[in-house]
């Protein structure tokens, strides 16, 4: 799962969404766990990234955020934090956030993306082009700190499409 802390200024309260800067560049760095399916495995996921919002986008029905993410994730048939066997994909995406009606404490997200996936513990590394949509919601604890849940389809060249429920913490 790849979290985004989105204009995190604006997101305590949904009326402000509409007052935002034309602007805004936000930061990254998560930490959270994939449920892989088939079965439910899961799997150590780590993420950081680059957003930045665009006011040319605003009116853009896939997105207003350009999004630049590296993730690492665990591939191996056992343990969580690390094995040999790794995931690690460079992404490019379009985010698009929205306020849920009559809630401060959540709000949504789509996103759209594409990268490469490269795949280690091998004689080689394999490189894969890679691409997903995601929807997403985020509980903000705070001005800081929010919990992201997301559920997301992807697909790698070579590999069948892919579901992934990641949770984690921003």
């Amino acid at each position: 799962m790849l979290g985004i802390v989105p204009n995190a200024l604006n997101a305590q309260n949904p009326s402000t969404l509409e007052q935002a800067p034309s602007t805004s560049t936000d930061l990254f760095v998560m930490i959270g766990s994939d449920f892989d399916r088939p079965g439910l495995v899961p799997r150590a996921n780590y993420n950081i990234g680059i957003g930045h919002t665009v006011g040319f986008l605003k009116k853009d029905p896939v997105g207003d955020e350009l999004i630049f993410g590296y993730t690492y994730e665990n591939a191996g048939t056992h343990g969580f934090l690390h094995t040999n066997f790794g995931e690690h994909t460079e992404s490019i995406g379009e985010m698009k956030n929205f306020s849920i009606p009559k809630s401060k404490f959540w709000t949504g997200y789509t996103w759209i993306q594409t990268g490469i996936t490269s795949y280690t513990g091998n004689a080689h590394v394999q490189n894969r082009l890679d691409s997903g949509v995601s929807l997403g919601a985020i509980a903000h604890l705070n001005y800081h700190a929010s919990i992201w849940i997301q559920e997301s389809y992807s697909k790698v060249v070579t590999v069948l499409w892919h579901t992934t429920t990641g949770v984690g913490y921003t």
